[in-house]
């Protein structure tokens, strides 16, 4: 079993005996979310450390969406008990990077891409530069995030 999924369950009973509620439901939520990624596809597998931080990151993608959407639509308290829920899954995943870690993140790898291809990169290798950027990312920042940075690198 990937550690992290271990730590959750653990986590979860010690969030039952302690009363949490708002802690119990969320990590509920997420072994659910870990155990529907497990058994997609074709046959049941075993999720790795990184597989499950790729789930907990898209919960709290979705966490933050609704709220915004509950925000929206004048429901504070249903937001504020998604952004709960949200800060709950954070302490799982690793530290965000600040903006000048992933700008030097993204000046690597336009240098890795530009080194490959011999040239410096442009709008049309934005593909490639993501590609490379992500790998060194590994979850650490959104997607949203490491493509602005792209695309100010290429294109300033």
């Amino acid at each position: 079993m990937a550690e992290l999924k271990a730590k959750l369950r653990t986590d979860l009973t010690a969030a039952m005996k302690a009363r949490e509620t708002t802690v119990v439901g969320t990590l509920r939520m997420a072994l659910a979310a870990v155990t529907n990624e497990e058994v997609a596809g074709k046959v049941a597998r075993e999720l790795s450390d990184d597989e499950v931080l790729k789930v907990l990151t898209r919960e709290v993608k979705k966490r933050n969406e609704a709220a915004e959407a509950f925000a929206g639509a004048g429901r504070k308290e249903q937001a504020d008990a998604e952004l709960a829920e949200a800060e709950v899954l954070k302490s799982y995943l690793p530290a965000q990077l600040s903006d000048e870690e992933l700008a030097e993140i993204v000046a690597q790898a336009v240098a890795e891409v530009a080194a490959q291809s011999g040239e410096q990169p442009g709008q049309k290798q934005m593909g490639q530069v993501m590609k490379a950027a992500n790998a060194k990312v590994a979850g650490r920042a959104e997607g949203g995030r490491v493509a602005a940075a792209v695309k100010a690198k290429l294109l300033g």
